[in-house]
């Protein structure tokens, strides 16, 4: 399956006021490796295994593969990733004909704030809200699996 999506930073919390669902997420990476990064995932009471294929030039579109597993198979596979555990609150609001889900994250990459669009096709137009900020998409320091390498909160310093 491809993926096709496009990344923002976010201006404000009044999407908080918008969203119609929200969850905590806890994930870890078993490969970082661009080419092919291997993701553990445990949203709520479920699990998760996916595997991202490298993104196109421009960072919007690339090949996804993703199951549910038990959450004991989660737990257990958690234990053995790579150092760098990414907790975030994963907010889902609707805009337009599209959902914007916007990660808040926590420990080292607390005061981070991204929102994600997954789109129909590369140049599709969408809503975009009043906290929507500068769009991030192909920027590879805001890939999940590299804010596990290189957490926001070391950007600073």
């Amino acid at each position: 399956m491809l993926e096709i999506e496009r990344k923002f930073l976010v201006t404000s919390d009044s999407y908080k006021k918008e969203a119609f669902k929200n969850n905590r997420i806890v994930q870890g990476f078993l490969n970082t490796n661009p080419e092919r990064t291997v993701r553990v995932r445990i949203k709520g009471d479920q699990g998760f295994i996916t595997v991202k294929g490298i993104s196109n030039e421009a960072g919007t579109i690339r090949k996804e593969w993703e199951k549910e597993i038990t959450l004991e198979d989660a737990e257990m596979l958690l234990e053995l990733c790579e150092e760098g555990v990414i907790d975030k609150m994963r907010y889902e609001v609707n805009a337009g004909n599209h959902i914007f889900e916007i990660d808040e994250f926590f420990g080292k990459n607390l005061g981070l704030v991204v929102a994600e669009i997954e789109l129909s096709e590369e140049n599709e137009t969408f809503l975009k809200p009043s906290w929507l900020g500068e769009e991030v998409t192909g920027q590879v320091k805001y890939y999940n699996s590299q804010l596990s390498k290189n957490p926001y909160q070391l950007w600073k310093k």
